[in-house]
């Protein structure tokens, strides 16, 4: 079914062993309520042991549970199947905290999107460790916060900029954000930062994959939306596109070429991961 995107919603995402009567059980609890479905998704692991996911979405019009009597009356269904699961509501929009360097080129795209209401989410900041592009958060009127980053400082520093964040924000996005983030920030926002990688991974990680992938002579360049983990550039994958490049291409080309994918890509994981669209396995992504 389509989503009539104009409406308030209401979107659950579960996943959970795969048995007989999920679909029917979770279907005929939203009806029970009087939720009229709008939307409906799912897909099973095909290896032995298989995982059910799904992700279902109805009108909050009508429906006659209040937020916390959803949690309450939807967990014995939870516990039964022994579902890992959360609820979101479209009208509640993620907050998010953008990181920059000095790179504006994926920070640009974002804040045009969010202007015109492409990207359903409220900025709470922009950080960086330079403070080259604060002229351009100022155009949209948007809080830009100077947080330099030393090499031997590093973790005090990024302390800094967690305990500045603290209630502020639901997730991050690295828009070309030129720092290894700490352990513990990563740990904070679990599969809740979302970075933009110039490659098409797992294909030259790390620093100048551009480079690299003209030395190699590729046809194909692209560009990789992933959350962060603790491994560097290995996260799950969000998205992924790429470009056609040739022989008379030069370093130079391909990195034109490619901020073009990455604005595209980075855009289009954003999108996705706040219209609840994502749930992680292992490190994967499911993708509805």
């Amino acid at each position: 079914m389509s989503i009539q995107r104009n409406h308030p919603t209401i979107t659950l995402l579960i996943s959970c062993p795969d048995q007989p009567g999920i679909v029917a059980t979770v279907s005929r609890f939203i009806f029970e309520h009087h939720g009229n479905i709008v939307e409906s998704d799912q897909h099973t692991t095909n290896h032995h042991a298989g995982i059910f996911f799904m992700r279902i979405s109805f009108s909050e019009e009508g429906f006659a549970l209040t937020q916390s009597a959803l949690f309450t009356t939807f967990q014995p269904i939870a516990t039964q199947f022994r579902m890992q699961w959360s609820v979101h509501y479209s009208r509640q929009r993620k907050r998010v905290a953008i990181f920059v360097s000095k790179l504006d080129h994926c920070l640009t795209d974002l804040l045009w999107r969010w202007k015109s209401d492409e990207l359903k989410m409220d900025i709470a900041c922009i950080i960086s460790n330079h403070p080259t592009l604060e002229a351009q958060a100022a155009m949209y009127g948007l809080p830009y916060q100077h947080f330099p980053i030393g090499k031997e400082t590093r973790a005090i520093d990024q302390r800094h900029i967690l305990d500045f964040l603290a209630g502020q924000v639901d997730f991050l996005i690295l828009a070309r954000y030129m720092q290894i983030l700490e352990p513990f920030v990563v740990n904070a926002y679990t599969n809740q930062i979302i970075n933009i990688h110039h490659s098409f991974l797992p294909a030259f990680v790390g620093a100048n994959p551009y480079e690299r992938a003209f030395d190699r002579g590729v046809k194909l360049i692209g560009a990789t939306a992933h959350y962060v983990t603790a491994n560097l550039d290995e996260g799950p994958i969000i998205a992924q596109n790429v470009i056609h490049c040739n022989h008379r291409d030069s370093v130079e080309d391909l990195i034109r070429k490619g901020r073009d994918v990455e604005r595209l890509v980075l855009a289009d994981a954003v999108r996705i991961h706040t219209e609840a669209r994502i749930l992680t396995f292992g490190n994967k992504t499911i993708v509805f």
